[in-house]
């Protein structure tokens, strides 16, 4: 057995979900197209788009397969993990000031929250930086990657976000295990920084769509697809929000629903379940291309 796959089993046994990225790389592996480019010829796209985080699994037969079959870099999805890491980068340079470190920015920003850095399961990256993996908090949002929130060199991986696991190589530099305990519960001082703000009153979308039959049958549509969004679960949003952007881009190709109309509730629905605006838009403008493609009519 390789030491990749080893520790590939090693992660998900302790209940994290893993994804083989490039040999030697931080890019994931599969799918090998973004959302807006997905043909549907992988298998796994049949049904609409089915990103990284989504085929991030604990299954250790999956997990034999794949790693027997290339020495893919392991990639842990923090979302369906119930992880939060915090990314402590370290300066590129050794010239540059002390105060530009992660770990330095971090502990000043504690100490100003008369708080600690408690022990918790840490990774040393390739470059020298320190990853600290805490466990999402049960109760409160849910939270997602942030880019210098905490301050300078210190970035955090939540849902929508994977982190390399240790056992990997990027550029031929190892991530390698530095304290090998479980994760520590998220300080709650930490937490309430990372919350994201709540989201602004949102005004119903209003779509006319006159009487009839032909007008019943899209209304339930719509309610049938905004339901599949908001019901999705953590880990599948992304994708439940192209599946329905492209059922009801089919009907705006028929003529029976415009391109505005369906993009506006997409775009709250999602908005309202969890995701990023932009990203939301992305997606829908995504799957209303793909489904134009196959139109569907409505009969009167």
């Amino acid at each position: 057995m390789s030491d990749l796959l080893t520790a590939a089993l090693g992660h998900a046994e302790r209940g994290w979900h893993v994804f083989p990225l490039r040999p030697d790389g931080k890019r994931p592996a599969f799918p090998d197209h973004a959302a807006d480019r997905c043909t549907g010829r992988d298998p796994r796209c049949r049904a609409g788009h089915v990103g990284w985080e989504v085929r991030a699994t604990t299954d250790p037969d999956r997990i034999r397969r794949a790693w027997s079959a290339r020495p893919y870099g392991i990639g842990i999805a923090c979302g369906p993990s119930r992880l939060v890491v915090v990314d402590l980068d370290t300066p590129k340079q050794p010239a540059e000031v002390s105060h530009r470190d992660g770990l330095v920015v971090l502990a000043a920003l504690a100490d100003s929250h008369r708080a600690t850095i408690d022990p918790t399961y840490t990774v040393t990256t390739g470059r020298g930086g320190t990853h600290l993996y805490y466990q999402h908090p049960a109760t409160g949002p849910a939270l997602r990657n942030t880019a210098g929130t905490l301050g300078p060199m210190v970035d955090t991986r939540a849902a929508g976000g994977y982190v390399v696991a240790a056992g990997s190589t990027v550029a031929a530099r190892p991530y390698t295990v530095a304290l090998d305990v479980d994760p520590a519960p998220l300080p709650g001082w930490l937490a309430d920084l990372l919350a994201p703000a709540p989201l602004p009153e949102q005004r119903p979308v209003v779509v006319d769509l006159g009487t009839g039959r032909a007008g019943a049958y899209v209304r339930a549509a719509i309610a049938r697809e905004v339901d599949r969004v908001t019901a999705a679960a953590p880990g599948e949003r992304n994708r439940s929000l192209y599946v329905a952007a492209v059922a009801l881009g089919q009907l705006v190709a028929g003529g029976a629903l415009t391109e505005d109309d369906a993009h506006s509730v997409l775009e709250q629905a999602a908005v309202s379940s969890g995701l990023r605006t932009a990203e939301a838009y992305r997606t829908v403008r995504s799957g209303l291309t793909a489904g134009a493609r196959r139109p569907r009519t409505v009969a009167a």
